[in-house]
């Protein structure tokens, strides 16, 4: 770990208007928060949280990671999501505006799209799959092993399925620890847990860890995961082991993405986190990420939109 395993160039989210990478950010623009992307290897597919609004999760296609076309939802029916009446389960002093569904993340595997997500406040995690996402998604797999705050998602490696959450600051469920990262084998047909669950830390000491995802390359596992909560301090962090199940060790260089910085204090885009990494077909790879424009100093009014920015694994 004494060389830089991983860097994020983010001057081109720096600028709305970067005419040399052919293309401005945010690459989808308004209430988009807590992207996520797959690809199949000539397609992109996206989903972004849409917390009480129905139809819920919104699917969009795209050839280039650049210009983004809405081709469905991954949510359509009341069987799949009933929202009706949501705002008065379990704590109703939240309101109608603290439910739904949040944090979802698409995976591709064996020609089949996954989108798992959780829902509020009940936060049970859920899954739906398709062979099409333009079309009807299944109705929903439900994890019972497992509730969590939010930000679940799916690794496969060698041939099992993980499932990746963040246990609840008031988990009290046997051998879950409160705020953990967790990690356990699931058969993805029934969403049944296989074998112990392995707990990864709580991430690098910023509040309000989420949005892991684990990524394996050069023999090695990655784990990704942002910090700092949805405001100016929001950044992402980055981790690698031999082992799926850690230890995992800090890149010296974190954060790998950043505004929340003297440098970059001045930029009209900030609070950068909750990534997603992609490789396209010429082996490039890119982040999708949330951020927000600012209107004066700290505020903002459009919503969290989706970021994109190039990325960059120097040779170790």
């Amino acid at each position: 770990m004494k060389k830089l395993l991983f860097t994020i160039s983010i001057a081109v989210i720096a600028s709305l208007n970067i005419l040399a990478q052919g293309y401005r950010n945010p690459v989808l623009p308004g209430f988009h928060a807590d992207p996520s992307v797959c690809t199949n290897g000539k397609d992109f597919y996206l989903v972004n949280s849409t917390f009480q609004y129905f139809p819920g999760v919104p699917v969009f296609h795209s050839k280039d990671l650049i210009h983004w076309e809405q081709v469905g939802n991954c949510l359509s029916r009341k069987s799949q999501l009933d929202l009706s009446g949501l705002y008065t389960q379990n704590q109703p002093e939240l309101g109608w505006t603290n439910a739904g569904i949040y944090a979802p993340t698409i995976r591709y595997h064996e020609g089949r799209y996954y989108m798992v997500t959780t829902i509020f406040p009940s936060r049970r995690h859920f899954y739906v799959w398709t062979d099409d996402p333009s079309k009807e998604w299944s109705d929903p797999i439900f994890i019972d092993f497992a509730l969590g705050s939010c930000d679940p998602t799916l690794f496969w490696d060698e041939g099992k399925c993980y499932f990746l959450w963040k246990a609840a600051a008031d988990e009290t469920r046997p051998g879950i620890k409160p705020g953990e990262i967790n990690i356990c084998e699931i058969d993805i047909h029934t969403g049944r847990r296989i074998g112990d669950v392995h707990h990864l830390g709580t991430g690098l000491g910023g509040r309000y860890p989420e949005g892991p995802h684990i990524y394996k390359k050069d023999g090695y596992y990655y784990m990704m995961l942002a910090e700092g909560g949805t405001e100016h301090g929001h950044h992402v962090n980055i981790l690698r082991s031999r082992s799926l199940f850690g230890p995992y060790e800090s890149n010296p260089a974190n954060p790998i993405l950043t505004h929340f910085s003297m440098k970059m204090q001045n930029s009209n885009i900030q609070g950068l986190g909750h990534a997603d990494l992609i490789q396209a077909p010429d082996s490039s790879w890119w982040m999708i990420c949330l951020g927000y424009r600012t209107s004066g100093y700290l505020l903002h009014v459009m919503g969290r939109e989706t970021m994109l920015a190039p990325a960059l694994w120097p040779s170790i």
